[in-house]
């Protein structure tokens, strides 16, 4: 470590896919038709469990597309931890912030109260994955290398990053809990939130999981996905090669209404969905609802080793119960038939509960420069924690499952 030196990324076309990518998900290789494979044994180290948002080809994908970069807000500035020989030891995907939009771990209220006060709460440096509200590493490590160390090396690296684009601040969201304690050890403040997170208890069928349910919530779930499909409506699971430019069509009409509506403006671009689509369809499931020979909504998830991850969903057509049955339960017919162990559904939602998705702690980590404004933070931080603390603890009594 004490040969290690700090490169700064302007963009993942930086740094060669094999080489990121042997930090993001060093337990896999990609093979020439994007199929996915664990990596030898001989490889050493811990497993990693494959994340299909750290990959080179997701990340360059936002970049490549317009998505982050130029005038969106997203200014790419990776960090990548190299030893004397120039070999890549650790990374962190970060971006130079001018707003708080796309982000999903809202400090809006701490930006107008430091604004308030006569301070500049922009730019902030962001270590995430852009407008990607799910849990994975931050600090991408090599599995042969202490990771600890590597995590502490990468979180004082950001602080100096910080310093020297005169940033007020540095947030890590999304965080695995190891890499969570780690950064409040090394003075970062830590923040909880809460997801819905559907579990497979080794289902063999989702008739297997309905029977896990006390009797009048399995009955509403079996109604609601027979009123799903009402009308004529059919479903298809659409993956690799089977997606085509046409589905991307379709399903960026889904996208662009749903976001229209909820936000103003969507973050995504055309695009960006043609991009991932040449380079990553073996990880992504459509999900597509058609009636009358058309499509009429779909939801675009993404493949991990063990987790399905829910994200983007849109129609145009309304119809009752659609949107359930399209986002969560055809996600757990696709995780119980794939072997998945994980379905995580997105943002917020306490409606996911009484379809088997339980609260699940997400958590963020911040290091603030200015005294006044960590002060404030940090104490607000601690009653936060505290009520989301007992909200979960609420929600899991009401949890759809038979008791004991």
């Amino acid at each position: 470590m004490t040969e290690a030196r700090l490169r700064i990324l302007e963009g993942l076309r930086d740094i060669a896919a094999p080489v990121w990518d042997g930090l993001a998900n060093p337990s896999f290789v990609r093979a020439d038709d994007g199929r996915l494979a664990p990596r030898s044994p001989e490889a050493g180290g811990d497993p990693v469990p494959y994340n299909p948002f750290l990959s080179h080809a997701f990340l360059e994908a936002l970049e490549a597309s317009g998505c982050v970069g130029g005038r969106s807000g997203w200014i790419p500035r990776h960090l990548v931890l190299e030893d004397g020989n120039g070999t890549a030891l650790g990374a962190v995907p970060a971006y130079l912030k001018t707003h708080s939009q796309g982000e999903y771990v809202f400090d809006h209220g701490w930006a107008e109260a430091f604004h308030r006060a006569g301070g500049s709460y922009y730019p902030k440096l962001q270590v995430s994955v852009p407008f990607t509200p799910a849990t994975g590493r931050r600090f991408l490590t090599s599995p042969l290398q202490d990771r600890d160390s590597l995590t502490a090396a990468l979180a004082e690296g950001l602080v100096e990053v910080c310093r020297l684009s005169g940033a007020s601040s540095v947030h890590a969201t999304f965080l695995t809990e190891p890499e969570w304690t780690l950064l409040g050890t090394e003075g970062y403040l830590q923040r909880t939130d809460q997801q819905f997170h559907w579990l497979n208890r080794d289902y063999a069928s989702f008739e297997a999981f309905l029977d896990d349910l006390a009797s009048r919530k399995r009955k509403t779930i079996r109604k609601e996905r027979r009123e799903a499909l009402e009308n004529g409506i059919s479903i298809e699971w659409l993956t690799g090669s089977d997606i085509t430019e046409a589905h991307w069509d379709a399903f960026f009409a889904f996208y662009m209404d749903t976001g229209a509506r909820k936000w103003g403006r969507p973050y995504l671009n055309r695009a960006f969905f043609s991009l991932i689509g040449e380079r990553m369809a073996n990880q992504i499931l459509l999900v597509m609802a058609r009636r009358n020979g058309r499509y009429i909504a779909g939801a675009i998830n993404f493949i991990g080793s063990d987790t399905l991850y829910g994200r983007n969903w849109g129609c145009i057509e309304h119809h009752p119960c659609l949107h359930f049955e399209v986002c969560y339960y055809q996600a757990i017919d696709f995780a119980i038939d794939r072997g998945l162990k994980v379905v995580e559904a997105g943002a917020q939602g306490e409606h996911k509960l009484a379809r088997g998705y339980l609260p699940t702690l997400t958590r963020s980590a911040h290091w603030i420069a200015h005294p006044g404004l960590r002060h404030a933070v940090a104490d607000y931080l601690e009653r936060e924690r505290q009520a989301v603390a007992m909200d979960a603890e609420i929600l899991a009594a009401h949890a759809p499952f038979k008791k004991g």
